[in-house]
C-alpha cells in the first residue's frame, strides 16, 4: 500500500504544474481522478510531435508531453459547463480529500466549483489553486505561463552568457522549471494540509502562484541581491560565489568542474600540473579566486584542453575533486548510475503495448512508489469512476453520455 493510498485527489488541472503535483501524489498511492473536457482533454494531449508510437509504428493520439505528468491517474470526461456536469464534479469533490485546479482566479466560481461552494458539503476538502500570480495582488487576474514567469521572476536575468561575451543575452531553462517547482511546492503544501487536518478535522484553501515559487527559488541569488542591493548578473555556466565552478573545454569536448573548497582546488591544481596555483596570492582562497576570476579562468582553460573529458573525470574523481561530463539525454539514460537506479521504467499501455516513463526519484523503504497505471487515455475510466465512487448505474452512465455530459 502506498503512503497516500487512503487519499482521493480530484485533479481538475491541466498542462504541467497541477498535473505534476497530481502525479507525485498518485505515485505515492493516492487515487487521482483526472477530470477532462470531453473530446479534447488536457491541452498537452495535443502538444506534439513527438507522439507515442503504436504497435504498428504509427503515431497514437498520446503526446509525449502529456505522458510526462499523468501516470497513475484515472481519466474521467465531464462537461462541467452543463449543470449536470457541475453536479457530478460537486459529488466527486464531496467524496475526495484533495482538489487540484489551475483555472484563472474566479474561473470555477461561475460553475459553483470554487472552494467556498465545495467546502459547504465537504469541510475536510483540501483545495489547491495554482495560478500564475496568486489569488491577490494587481496581477491576480492575469494568465501566467512558465516562460513568462521565468522572465518576470528574475530567473532569465541570471541564465545565459555574460554581457561581455559573444552570444550574450537572457535564456530560459530548457524545461518548464517554474511549473515543475510549483508542482513540487504544491505537493508539500497539500501534505502539510493533510497533516493539519488530522488534528483539526478541517480542510483549507491553498493559494499557489508560479511567480511566488519562482522568486522563492532564486535562493542564494536572491540573498546576494537582498544582502548587497546589487542585482546579480548573468555569468553563463559560472557560479557567482564559487570559483572554479563551471564548464571547461577538453581535448574532445567539455566537462564540468565544481571545486567547493580550497583543499579541492589544491588537488585540482596538482592534477592539472600547476601546483603553484594553490599558493598564488590571487588564488589561494575561494574569496580571492572569486575576486580574480578573470585571471584564473583563462589559465584553467589553457590547461584543460590537453586531456579528454574521460581523463579529467577519472583523474579528478581519484583525488576527490567533483567533476563530470555534459551528457545529452541519450547519454543520460545510458549512464550506468542512471540504469542502476532504474530511472526509466515501462508500463503497459492500451495503444502502444507499453510506454516508457521517467521513474519517480522518491525512494521510501516501507511504502515505496507504485507504478500502477500508464497515463490514461481520454475518458478511459469515466464509467468505472462514476459507478465506483458515485454509485451510478450503467443506465445512468449511458444517459449522461447520450446527453453529452460525459
Amino acid at each position: 500500500m502506498g503512503a497516500l493510498s487512503h487519499l482521493r485527489v480530484l485533479d481538475l488541472s491541466r498542462v504541467l504544474a497541477g498535473p505534476w503535483a497530481g502525479q507525485m501524489l498518485a505515485d505515492l498511492g493516492a487515487d487521482v481522478i483526472k477530470v477532462e473536457r470531453p473530446g479534447k482533454g488536457d491541452d498537452t494531449r495535443a502538444w506534439g510531435p513527438p507522439f507515442l508510437r503504436g504497435a504498428d509504428g504509427r503515431d497514437t493520439s498520446e503526446a509525449a508531453y502529456y505522458l510526462s505528468a499523468n501516470r497513475n491517474k484515472r481519466s474521467v470526461t465531464i462537461d462541467f459547463t452543463q449543470p449536470r456536469g457541475q453536479q457530478l464534479v460537486r459529488e466527486l469533490a464531496a467524496q475526495s480529500d484533495i482538489l487540484l485546479e489551475n483555472f484563472k482566479v474566479g474561473g470555477l466560481a461561475a460553475y459553483g466549483l470554487d472552494y467556498g461552494a465545495l467546502k459547504e458539503s465537504n469541510p475536510r476538502l483540501i483545495y489547491c489553486s495554482i495560478t500564475g500570480f496568486g489569488q491577490t495582488g494587481p496581477y491576480a487576474k492575469r494568465a501566467g505561463y512558465d516562460f513568462m514567469i521565468q522572465g518576470l521572476g528574475g530567473l532569465m536575468s541570471l541564465t545565459g552568457r555574460a554581457d561581455c561575451e559573444e552570444g550574450a543575452g537572457p535564456v530560459k531553462v530548457g524545461v518548464a522549471l517554474t511549473d515543475i517547482l510549483t508542482g513540487l511546492h504544491a505537493s508539500v503544501a497539500i501534505l502539510a494540509a493533510v497533516t493539519d487536518r488530522e488534528r483539526s478535522g478541517l480542510g483549507q484553501h491553498i493559494d499557489m502562484a508560479l511567480l511566488d515559487v519562482q522568486v522563492a527559488c532564486l535562493a542564494n541569488q536572491a540573498m546576494n541581491y537582498l544582502t548587497t542591493g546589487v542585482a546579480p548578473q548573468r555569468l553563463g555556466n559560472a557560479h557567482p560565489n564559487i570559483v572554479p565552478y563551471q564548464d571547461f573545454p577538453t581535448a574532445d569536448g567539455d566537462f564540468i568542474l565544481t571545486v567547493g573548497n580550497d583543499t579541492q582546488f589544491r588537488r585540482f591544481a596538482e592534477v592539472a600540473g600547476q601546483p603553484q596555483w594553490a599558493d598564488d596570492p590571487r588564488f589561494c582562497s575561494n574569496s580571492l579566486r572569486v575576486a580574480n576570476r578573470q585571471a584564473l579562468i583563462p589559465l584553467i582553460r589553457q590547461a584543460t584542453v590537453f586531456k579528454t573529458t574521460a581523463q579529467w573525470v577519472t583523474q579528478l574523481e581519484a583525488v576527490g575533486v567533483p567533476c563530470g561530463p555534459i551528457n545529452d539525454l541519450a547519454q543520460v539514460f545510458a549512464d550506468p548510475q542512471v540504469q542502476a537506479r532504474q530511472l526509466a521504467v515501462q508500463l503497459p499501455h492500451a495503444l502502444a503495448g507499453s510506454v516508457a516513463q521517467v521513474a519517480s526519484p522518491l525512494r521510501l523503504s516501507r511504502t515505496p512508489v507504485e507504478y500502477r497505471l500508464a497515463p490514461p487515455l481520454l475518458g478511459e475510466h469515466t464509467g468505472d469512476v462514476l459507478r465506483q465512487v458515485l454509485g451510478l448505474t450503467d443506465v445512468q452512465v449511458l444517459e449522461l453520455q447520450t446527453a453529452g455530459v460525459l
